[in-house]
């Protein structure tokens, strides 16, 4: 199994190529991001805690997040080469819970790339996504809190995944080809998989 975490600031580029990881590496997608935003759009209860929150650029508190997490996995990633993780953890508890929910499947987490970007260019990308999607959370006001948060609970996870020896830290600005090719370099060397095609 190959388990990824996809790290860095809103805007960074997590979702682009988390879709490429998956088509090289054959992993499974989790973007906790897209489980909340769907149990929002169906209105269930949860989603209407997780509403509460990101409508203000706030987090999801760490055990709600890790309940969705745990079901996800169950349902969804079961019999699967390994999993990219996409938005999460964004906090120190929920990847010390990460390690433990992978534990208990007897895996664990093999690397953490950190796609790095300027905080200017983190805001005109998001809001550029906002005027062509439509994404209510991508105005200024919004991002900069999410930014703010950013900063405060999820950047200090670069720290600790260092520590441990699994941060990639990767240039997050530029050709979306050459960010990913540098990703996947940097993966296969660290992990000792080999690309494909390659």
């Amino acid at each position: 199994m190959l388990n990824v975490v996809l790290f860095g600031a809103p805007g960074s580029g997590k979702g682009t190529q988390s879709e490429r990881l998956i088509n090289e590496f054959g992993l499974h997608h989790i973007s906790t991001g897209e489980v909340l935003r769907d149990h929002i759009r169906r209105g269930t209860e949860l989603g209407k805690i997780a509403d509460s929150y990101i409508s203000k650029g706030q987090l999801i508190p760490d055990d709600l997040m890790i309940r969705i997490l745990d079901d996800v996995l169950d349902k969804e990633a079961a019999g699967k080469e390994g999993v990219v993780f996409d938005g999460f953890p964004r906090t120190i508890p929920q990847a010390e819970a990460l390690k433990e929910l992978l534990l208990k499947r007897g895996t664990d987490l093999h690397a953490v790339v950190g796609l790095e970007v300027p905080e200017d260019e983190l805001v005109e990308r998001m809001l550029n996504r906002g005027k062509q999607t439509g994404r209510a959370d991508d105005n200024i006001e919004t991002i900069k809190n999410r930014l703010q948060v950013y900063h405060n609970q999820t950047h200090p996870l670069r720290e600790y995944y260092t520590t441990e020896g699994k941060y990639l830290g990767i240039n997050g600005s530029g050709n979306v080809e050459e960010i990913y090719n540098n990703i996947a370099e940097n993966l296969a060397k660290a992990t000792g998989r080999e690309r494909k095609g390659k």
